[in-house]
């Protein structure tokens, strides 16, 4: 299922990956480079999959760990009320 943000929700890039403000909550999310690859992946259509190739690809890590890893960031984000 792809990763949608909410309307409530703006980004921004920093140099240290990105920021998600929270309209509704007035809170903000910061996400490392690590999620900011995971997150551009799947907003721009990937799978989590993909997501996980391109950590392992990106960072030299497992694909096991890379998928799980993947996985429990969206379930955050979904958790969060941030995405769908």
């Amino acid at each position: 299922m792809p990763l949608r943000f909410g309307d409530n929700v703006s980004t921004a890039q920093t140099d240290y990956g990105t920021v998600l403000l929270d309209e509704r909550a007035g809170t903000y999310w910061e996400l490392n480079p690590t999620a900011t690859l995971v997150v551009r992946t799947l907003l721009d259509g990937g799978e989590e999959a993909d997501a996980a190739a391109a950590l392992v690809q990106e960072f030299d890590i497992d694909q096991a760990q890379a998928l799980q890893d993947v996985e429990a960031l969206v379930r955050q984000l979904r958790a969060s009320g941030l995405a769908s």
